[in-house]
């Protein structure tokens, strides 16, 4: 299992909400490179960055950072916030990003996500699927859907997704514990979607846990910032993988 990083970007710093609040906003560095050298140096693999800017306007803004931690580290990103175009995506790809995750565009613009999938392919394309209280939320979780969660990863995984960013919102920043029962009820009913659980984990047994019920990645952000996992946590958890 993949322990993913996030770092969350809002006017080129890092930041974390809680629950998605953005009038609950904490700094935690002005420099997003500093940390994702950091991460690196540990022996992480992979990072998730979030344009919580673009999130919100609904266009790719936070390129630049992407672009800087693309050529200045070797980490795998997989990047979204506020793609809805296709230009939003060639940016994101040109800007060095590995993969994009599509939340708000797979619930409003179905036809535009499938496009990219088929054009890119299921490697790099990542559906984004933050709910709150089972329901699927778009616009940088501003809003809630009618969609069901499980309905809107049946119907992806039928055509053609293999990766899916599952957040439950309600356990985001918390770090109360991240959501092992809804997690566990999809890893049973897709085991063939290569599932990234996100949101309140907030310890190095919470991976553990995600790990052995066959979670493909698990990311972490808050509980890094706030020291509930250290470096050196990460550091021997990887090693003895």
């Amino acid at each position: 299992m993949f322990v993913i990083p996030a770092i969350d970007i809002i006017e080129g710093k890092c930041v974390r909400l809680t629950k998605g609040d953005y009038s609950q906003k904490k700094v935690y560095s002005e420099d997003p490179l500093e940390l994702a050298l950091r991460f690196e140096d540990i022996g992480l693999q992979r990072l998730h960055l979030v344009d919580l800017d673009g999130a919100k306007a609904g266009q790719i803004i936070n390129y630049r950072v992407l672009e800087k931690l693309a050529t200045r580290t070797s980490l795998h990103i997989d990047f979204g916030g506020g793609l809805k175009s296709d230009a939003d995506l060639k940016i994101a790809f040109e800007s060095g990003a590995k993969q994009i995750t599509g939340g708000t565009v797979a619930v409003k613009n179905p036809e535009l996500f499938l496009q990219w999938l088929s054009l890119y392919g299921s490697d790099k394309i990542i559906l984004g699927a933050d709910a709150r209280a089972e329901k699927i939320a778009t616009h940088g979780w501003l809003e809630t859907s009618s969609l069901h969660l499980f309905d809107f990863l049946d119907n992806y995984t039928q055509k053609g997704v293999t990766h899916a960013i599952c957040t439950d919102i309600s356990k985001d920043g918390m770090l109360e514990g991240s959501a092992l029962d809804l997690y566990a009820r999809i890893r049973e009913r897709l085991p063939e979607l290569n599932l990234i659980a996100s949101g309140g984990v907030s310890s190095v047994s919470e991976l553990e846990s995600l790990e052995d019920m066959g979670c493909h990645g698990a990311i972490v952000g808050k509980a890094i910032y706030e020291g509930h996992i250290s470096m050196d946590d990460l550091k021997q958890y990887i090693s003895k993988q």
